[in-house]
């Protein structure tokens, strides 16, 4: 079952959606050529003390960071530590905070200097594929009406979605129903319907969708080595046009 949240719990959400912007645009800002993984991480965890809110992802099945920093061909459930950055890198950067017991849930992915033309492209193309994602989040339509959209976006700038790891529910718990994949059947799943909190996340491949878990048990790469991408907000499905609770607007 999807829950559907009331008023009051909205304003919650709305809170939480809030704290994870604001602790995910200052880590942005400490993003240059010698910060290691580590020293964002360590940051995040006084931005959060600062917002009131707490880490969801720490010690979630036993994630051992505040965020979760993956570097260039890393996907997803980056572990910061001693990697410095380095010019040309860049870098997903995933904020999940529990602020009053609802969750904030969001995601950018931040150039370190000047990069390549193929990762401004990538870049580019992911966080489109998430504003494509985000207009079709309207009551009444069906869920893979937007996962296709996501798809259809990416695929339209030659690049891959990943399949593996996908957007989710999102409300007192950090994974709820529904799952949102980056691909799916249009006119398929589940009725949307206001009330419901979506964490919409596209995950983008500039070379093959498949990707691999290191032995950390939790850094998920690209199988062919290429870079990978990341943009995620947490929407709320209303009766007209879908309220992004980790921004301020439509991208």
């Amino acid at each position: 079952m999807i829950p559907i949240k009331n008023e009051a719990e909205i304003e919650l959400m709305r809170a939480a959606g809030r704290a994870a912007r604001t602790v995910l645009e200052k880590i942005a800002a400490l993003v240059r050529p010698g910060v290691t993984t580590r020293e964002l991480d360590q940051a995040a965890a006084e931005f959060m003390l600062e917002q009131k809110c707490k880490s969801a992802f720490l010690g979630y099945r036993g994630f051992p960071g505040q965020v979760c920093i993956s570097v260039n061909e890393e996907v997803v459930h980056g572990i910061g530590g001693v990697r410095r950055l380095q010019p040309g890198d860049i870098v997903s950067l995933d904020v999940g905070v529990n602020k009053s017991g609802w969750i904030g849930d969001t995601a950018t992915t931040v150039a370190v200097g000047q990069i390549s033309s193929g990762a401004t492209k990538l870049l580019g193309a992911t966080q489109e594929a998430l504003r494509v994602g985000l207009l079709h989040a309207e009551s009444g339509r069906r869920l893979g009406d937007l996962c296709s959209a996501i798809e259809q976006a990416v695929i339209a700038h030659g690049f891959s979605v990943v399949r593996e790891f996908v957007g989710h529910g999102v409300g007192k718990k950090l994974h709820e129903e529904p799952q949102v994949p980056n691909f799916g059947v249009p006119g398929e799943g589940p009725k949307l319907k206001p009330g419901m909190t979506l964490a919409i996340e596209p995950m983008v491949n500039l070379g093959k969708a498949g990707v691999r878990v290191l032995s950390d048990g939790w850094t998920v790469v690209t199988q062919d080595n290429q870079l990978s991408a990341h943009f995620e907000h947490t929407v709320l499905i209303t009766r007209g046009e879908p309220e992004i609770l980790t921004c301020s607007g439509l991208m």
